[in-house]
């Protein structure tokens, strides 16, 4: 290996390419037991999908599985049953992130946002999310989404206001940008099939484009992660050792820069596979049966 190659590596976290399975699964449960900033929650059991109705049993068991690992939780959405998340996360002395899901359907939509400005005004929103890579789906215009921004930001005004969305878009769309009181930035090297031994440093790369796009907002991760299972997408190739690693790398980066990072995901949700092919049902930490994967 030459020198430039080890330099790049040391800023890329740790090569674990030495490391047995054992060794990985070690360092993998240090780093859980140690905590993570943040956590995507997954609500959805195995045959369930998004619209269908989530009780509050299966969230309750669901906060208590991760209770012990978790500062903060995000949620995707406030109907169905998921605006049930940030009441019971605040039982468990977890903060949230709460997110409107926003689509192409304005009576869903504008229910989502009337749910979130309740729930924050019954003080269970820590940060509210506006909307979920709406932008990069092309659902809402700009100006529709700065409507509903604006509106929530109008009705909370205690609380921070953002927009979550792959980091590229908020270089794209100044607007938006300046609206939001704080940067939620989704950063998936996998996405963009980057080799895990230079996933981190990519990481990084994406985390300081979008620093320089908020202007000195404050950016918060909202979503990274690095599935097990699936075909490979480019230089990214899922793998049980590969998820481990990137998990890895992500937590030790996030303590030891005070990076605030929401991991994607709590729980495997099959459901996925709809939209993202077969990688889409191993994201979770946990499997669909609950179990602990690593």
């Amino acid at each position: 290996m030459s020198i430039r190659t080890e330099k790049i590596l040391s800023l890329a976290g740790i090569n674990h390419d030495n490391k047995s399975k054992e060794e990985l699964q070690e360092l993998f449960s240090k780093a859980l037991n140690n905590g993570m900033h943040g956590l995507c929650f997954s609500p959805y059991e195995e045959g369930q999908k998004p619209g269908d109705i989530i009780t509050e049993e299966q969230v309750r068991r669901r906060m208590e599985i991760i209770k012990p690992y978790t500062k903060w939780v995000r949620s995707f959405s406030c109907t169905d049953g998921n605006e049930l998340i940030p009441k019971i996360a605040h039982e468990y002395g977890i903060k949230t992130m709460v997110g409107a899901w926003l689509g192409d359907n304005d009576e869903t939509n504008k229910k989502e946002i009337a749910n979130l400005i309740k729930i924050a005004k019954e003080g269970h929103v820590d940060i509210a999310a506006v909307g979920n890579e709406v932008m990069y789906r092309g659902d809402l215009t700009e100006e529709e989404l700065l409507t509903f921004l604006n509106e929530v930001k109008k009705e909370i005004p205690n609380i921070p206001v953002g927009y979550v969305d792959a980091y590229y878009e908020f270089e794209k769309r100044p607007k938006i940008t300046e609206a939001c009181d704080i940067i939620l930035a989704n950063c998936y090297p996998y996405w963009e099939g980057c080799r895990l031994e230079y996933s981190l440093l990519y990481m990084k790369d994406m985390y300081r484009r979008a620093l320089q796009a908020g202007k000195g907002k404050q950016v918060i991760i909202s979503e990274t992660g690095w599935t097990n299972k699936g075909q490979v997408f480019y230089g990214a190739v899922p793998s049980f050792e590969n998820a481990m690693k990137y998990f890895i790398n992500a937590q030790q980066w996030s303590e030891a820069e005070d990076i605030k990072l929401f991991y994607f995901s709590s729980f495997d949700e099959s459901w996925k596979t709809g939209a993202e092919g077969d990688v889409g049902a191993y994201w979770g930490i946990w499997d669909k049966d609950e179990k602990l994967k690593y």
